[in-house]
């Protein structure tokens, strides 16, 4: 055997290369010419996954829920004109679909809610002294609690409306400001006038003091009416002053 016939038979045969097949793209379903109480049936049923969604749901989401070949296009359009002038709505949001209120009706479904607030016992106090001595000061009320008046206890008892400001005490060097009770904290206690808070039996029959009381001590009778030492209430502006000029140094307020 020959040199060229060695090397004709150790050539390597070229195997055929396979063809890749290509897939076929998928061509698009044809649309059917669904009945009308088929397309009926769907626009209930799109209505009833889009009522009972929590979350907006997008045509793909209706599409894999409903029978193949639903027309999701007609069915939104359906149920928009189905809901047009309603008290409920279809819109779309972010290319998706969900019921809401309609914008004309939705203050009825609007509810005023009272927020519950708790008064801090230094509040508490604050008010009983002002409900009973009224109309007083910032040193009134400290005389009287012992401790240092927050300008917290007053902030609150003013924003909830149950403290006003009565104007300034004129006798008094720097003519600090006077507080008493409004009509809000009348009503909220059904009371007609300051003069109906309970007197000292009253406490004693509640509970509320204690049957052991010093020689002398008696409840104050709280004023009604502004006094011609008092200015004219107009100076709400002031209540801050009442506080630029704390000692740090004095107990803080309870």
């Amino acid at each position: 055997m020959t040199g060229s016939e060695e090397d004709a038979q150790a050539a390597p045969v070229d195997e055929p290369k396979k063809k890749k097949k290509r897939k076929k793209k998928n061509a698009e379903a044809p649309k059917i010419d669904w009945s009308e109480e088929e397309l009926a049936e769907h626009t209930r049923m799109a209505e009833a996954l889009l009522f009972a969604a929590v979350e907006p749901l997008d045509e793909r989401s209706l599409a894999d829920r409903l029978p193949a070949g639903a027309d999701i296009p007609v069915l939104i359009e359906r149920l928009t004109a189905d809901y047009e002038g309603r008290g409920v709505t279809l819109v779309k949001v972010e290319d998706k679909y969900r019921f809401l209120t309609a914008p004309d009706v939705a203050h009825i479904l609007e509810k005023e809610q009272v927020t519950q607030r708790r008064l801090s016992r230094a509040a508490l106090e604050t008010l009983a002294i002002i409900a009973y001595h009224q109309p007083c000061t910032r040193a009134d009320i400290e005389d009287v609690r012992g401790v240092q008046v927050s300008k917290g206890s007053l902030d609150q008892l003013l924003e909830i409306g149950w403290v006003k400001m009565r104007g300034k005490r004129k006798d008094v060097p720097g003519r600090p400001t006077l507080y008493g009770t409004t009509e809000e904290f009348l009503g909220h206690f059904s009371l007609e006038s300051v003069q109906d808070l309970p007197g000292l039996a009253d406490l004693k029959a509640a509970g509320l003091l204690d049957a052991r009381l010093p020689p002398g001590f008696s409840v104050p009778t709280p004023a009604d009416e502004e006094d011609d030492e008092f200015g004219d209430g107009d100076d709400e502006a002031e209540f801050a002053q009442d506080f630029l000029e704390e000692d740090e140094a004095e107990p803080a307020d309870a």
